[in-house]
């Protein structure tokens, strides 16, 4: 991963900057990406140059990856859930406000929802 500053004029490049080819005789293995971070977040550095290789994985998923990502895909739907429950809105609002400026406190609702729905998540299940 490289920072990168375009050139003036040019705030932000999103997608494959180069790709491998499709013919046999001219195909490299690598791929050229250039991203542009569009998150919440209080990091200034937002644009990022990647190159990428072609890779088949040697080794099957393991027991922890697996729940790894179990886990992702249940918090993720329980944020979603969470963030249209008109139930929960408000003093989800008010417990966001009163831990954002504490120290270790999330700064986005987003990374807050996360936090809880994935503390909820693990008391089920590690409980």
């Amino acid at each position: 991963m490289a920072k990168v500053e375009w050139s003036a004029g040019i705030d932000s490049v999103s997608g494959a900057l180069s790709k491998p080819g499709s013919s046999p005789q001219h195909s490299c293995a690598k791929m050229l990406l250039g991203t542009h971070r569009i998150a919440a977040t209080e990091n200034p550095n937002c644009n990022r140059v990647y190159i990428r290789k072609k890779v088949k994985r040697s080794t099957p998923l393991s027991n922890k990856e697996l729940d790894a990502r179990a886990r992702f895909s249940a918090v993720a739907a329980a944020v979603k859930a969470r963030k249209e429950d008109l139930n929960n809105i408000t003093q989800d609002q008010i417990n966001f406000a009163a831990q954002r400026d504490t120290a270790g406190g999330k700064k986005t609702m987003k990374a807050y929802l996360w936090k809880v729905c994935g503390d909820e998540y693990d008391a089920q299940h590690n409980g």
